[in-house]
């Protein structure tokens, strides 16, 4: 019996962005700790709105 194609394959999505970052932020943790930052101030201020 085969297996049906999935139509989207979360797991190796997160896979893809994963590994994209990490090439991106391997040679710049300072970049890292940057955008860390800006990610923390934004969702911050998003539930300081609600």
């Amino acid at each position: 019996m085969m297996k049906k194609a999935k139509k989207y394959d979360a797991v190796a999505e997160v896979r893809k962005v994963r590994e994209k970052l990490s090439v991106k932020y391997w040679e710049n943790p300072d970049l890292l700790l940057r955008d860390l930052k800006a990610a923390r101030q934004r969702y911050h201020s998003e539930m300081q709105a609600r």
